[in-house]
């Protein structure tokens, strides 16, 4: 018998293989300093009333002790519906104190996600600009490819229209 892998774990391996592809890329960077980003959602407890997760975090110390020393909040925004969602840049010996400070300051109140972020802009910039520069040398494009469709084309032969044949019925 074969092994099978299901279309659901085929999709978590590329998904995997994917994020180790992009870091390998981001890693060859000439500009990176050796740290790393790392986006946390915070999603909240919502059996829980503001209130009492703002009590929860005040009583962890949270908001006093975070970030530790050597990690830097590149953003943290509240969406609505979702929660807290943090984006850090931090060198990656510094990763289990962060995961530490999370779970000793947020956990009782939120449920948190973590997921490895790479700054994409850069790319999507430089992308969106060879894209603009070759959509305006494509202006006359359509015509030159219709002359060339237009003169390509040959003649085919006309297909031959088949009779249906009735259908046999069974005499049950």
């Amino acid at each position: 018998m074969g092994f099978v892998i299901s279309s659901k774990k085929m999709k978590w391996i590329l998904s995997l293989a994917l994020l180790l592809f992009v870091f390998d890329l981001r890693s060859q960077d000439a500009n990176v300093d050796g740290k790393i980003m790392l986006t946390v959602i915070l999603r909240h407890d919502q059996t829980k009333t503001l209130d009492e997760i703002d009590d929860h975090l005040s009583k962890t110390g949270f908001r006093k002790q975070f970030p530790p020393e050597g990690v830097e909040i590149l953003s943290y925004n509240i969406v609505m519906g979702v929660g807290h969602i943090i984006t850090l840049r931090l060198p990656p010996d510094k990763l289990r104190e962060v995961n530490l400070a999370f779970e000793h300051g947020v956990w009782g109140a939120f449920r948190t996600e973590f997921y490895p972020t790479y700054d994409y802009l850069k790319v999507f910039n430089e992308l969106k600009q060879k894209e603009n520069q070759g959509s305006q040398g494509a202006e006359n494009a359509p015509a030159e490819r219709e002359k060339k469709q237009v003169e390509s084309q040959k003649p085919t032969p006309e297909r031959s229209v088949r009779q249906k044949r009735p259908s046999k019925k069974s005499d049950q």
